[in-house]
């Protein structure tokens, strides 16, 4: 396909039956063969284990088969006053890169909750019956008083939209004003308060059954430097089952295409230099994305790292923040007379120019996925399974499929996955099996991906830190680091780790192997680990990487 070549799916006026007939529903051609009940059918019941009794703590674990969905938290729309899709648009998009679920998490702002949160809502379930094969949740991004954003999303009901809007009015800080957050300013105690009681107002929705439920995922955390660490953990521990997780990877893949954007360009549009209202701990190196993904996922030993060495789960996730996709010929439509975003809450529909227009962005699904363990399709089951952390991720369609289970070797069973914690004694010989499905077919960009390495990394877990805007975890490496180069089809890595006298985690990452170099705390804890690219010249195709959540190794005794 040409720059300027319309793909078919873009245009509203092609039907979903054309769609259809053009054969671009992955979805459509799995479940029409039956593979995806298959896929659940072939074992949900975890295998049990022995009973515990007081003297005798119950050991092992075990979790359920699992399939994976695929998808997307963060995707604007005309409903968001930067963006240009429609709907339509946005989720044919989806369909044709496979996607199962999708949030559109709207920019909030008065337009949008006096105007646009309505609006939305009543093309969310006219998209919801035009594509039944894609979960497709409404969402906001939300402006945190003192900090960046997050993705807030709830689960289908009667109140979606209402408790949206209400925690758009009452919480935001664009909204508010509570913008502030740098150090030893007047308000920046009161607005990071604000921020953690919306996100217990959340909880409190959810444990009330106002809503089945609700998650909230921060987005782009290093973008500005201005999610401090103590931030971070203020807000997990706010609702843990409700602040999740961080995206590991930003969107805006594609902003630094050679020759697209400028010299300057940085993959994830991570463009940016401290400010006043960025937390000054952060090294001039933070404010970079490695191999696409933020730098506080892709440093080992770094910021997120610092979080799962306190022993609890905060997932990652990866995504397209889908406002305006490269090479693409659409701009927003014109305005008529007297309106504006502040008194519609949408922008007018895009029209096509036959030009390329600018822009940094991949369609949902062409390059970034979040692939989540689920034991059956639906809404709650996909935030289930995020909230269980039952998530891998990966670039430019790396792997076909992932499958994680730690184990004793003394266990019969499959053992615990990804998300999941193990308990253990000290001493015990375990098994890491990590099942890879290599890719089949070639990427949107017209690549067979090959996976070269799969990285194990294991970190001690200490408890909670004393000081909350603490980074580092020192006693976080890569262990091992297998060559896979030339494997093709589905293979088993099995590894043998043994448990030592404190609890730890382990988790996985590898790449194609074209970009990488000593990590950035050195090459005693990370040799071979991904590297920002020169500016401007940061082809993401060219860089592909697949991490995944940890599995948490608790030593009893």
């Amino acid at each position: 396909m040409t720059e300027q070549q319309l793909p078919t799916w873009a245009d509203p006026a092609v039907s979903a039956a054309e769609l259809d007939a053009q054969g671009m529903s992955r979805r459509g051609l799995l479940r029409s063969a039956g593979l995806f009940g298959a896929a659940f059918a072939l074992g949900s019941a975890a295998t049990p284990a022995f009973a515990a009794s007081p003297d005798r703590p119950r050991l092992g674990g075990a979790d359920p088969r699992l399939a994976y969905l695929v998808g997307d938290h963060h995707v604007h729309s005309v409903y968001s006053h930067d963006a240009k899709y429609t709907f339509t648009q946005q989720a044919r998009a989806a369909a044709k890169y496979g996607l199962d679920w999708m949030v559109f998490n709207e920019h909030s702002n008065f337009g949008h909750a006096s105007y646009g949160a309505e609006l939305e809502h009543a093309e969310i379930l006219k998209a919801r019956a035009a594509n039944p094969r894609q979960l497709i949740f409404q969402g906001l991004e939300w402006y945190i008083p003192a900090a960046e954003h997050c993705t807030v999303f709830a689960a289908p009901g009667p109140h979606e939209t209402d408790l949206l809007t209400a925690f758009e009015l009452a919480y935001d800080g664009k909204l508010l004003k509570y913008t502030e957050g740098s150090a030893g300013a007047a308000d920046t105690a009161r607005n990071e308060a604000h921020a953690v009681k919306a996100i217990q107002w959340l909880a409190e929705q959810r444990r009330t059954g106002y809503v089945d439920d609700v998650l909230v995922l921060a987005n782009h955390p290093l973008r500005l430097g201005i999610d401090s660490p103590h931030e971070l953990r203020n807000w997990r521990d706010a609702a843990a089952e409700i602040m999740i997780g961080m995206e590991g990877a930003p969107g805006a893949q594609g902003a630094a295409i050679p020759g697209w954007r400028g010299a300057t360009s940085i993959r994830g549009e991570y463009e940016n230099k401290p400010s006043a209202q960025s937390w000054a701990g952060y090294p001039a190196d933070a404010y970079l994305t490695y191999g696409g993904f933020d730098w506080a996922t892709a440093t080992v030993g770094g910021l997120w790292d610092a979080m799962l060495s306190e022993g609890r789960l905060f997932t990652i996730t990866t995504n397209s923040d889908n406002h305006r996709t490269v090479f693409d010929t659409w701009k927003n439509g014109d305005w008529p007379a007297g309106q504006n975003f502040d008194n519609t809450g949408k922008l007018p529909d895009p029209v096509n120019t036959d030009t390329p227009q600018p822009g940094s962005d991949f369609w949902p699904g062409e390059f970034s996925r979040t692939h989540v363990g689920v034991t059956r399709y639906g809404y709650r089951a996909v935030m289930a399974g995020l909230r269980a952390g039952r998530v891998w991720l990966d670039h430019g369609h790396l792997l076909d499929g992932l499958e994680v289970r730690l184990k004793r070797d003394c266990d019969h069973g499959d053992g615990v996955t990804l998300g999941g914690r193990l308990r253990v004694r000290r001493g015990e010989r375990l098994t890491l099996n990590v099942t890879v499905t290599s890719a089949s077919r070639v990427n949107p960009q017209g690549i067979l991906p090959q996976l070269a390495h799969v990285d194990v990394i294991r970190g001690a877990v200490r408890g909670p830190v004393a000081d909350r805007d603490t980074w580092q975890a020192p006693d976080t490496k890569v262990v091992q680091s297998k060559d896979v180069s030339g494997r093709k089809g589905t293979y088993t890595l099995r590894i043998p780790l043994t448990a030592g006298d404190e609890s730890c985690y382990v988790r996985l990452r590898g790449s194609d192997g074209n970009r990488n170099g000593t990590g950035y705390l050195g090459a005693s804890i990370d040799p071979h680990g991904p590297i920002p690219h020169e500016p401007g010249n940061g082809d993401p195709w060219a860089d592909t990487w697949f991490y995944s959540n940890p599995i948490f190794v608790d030593v009893v005794g």
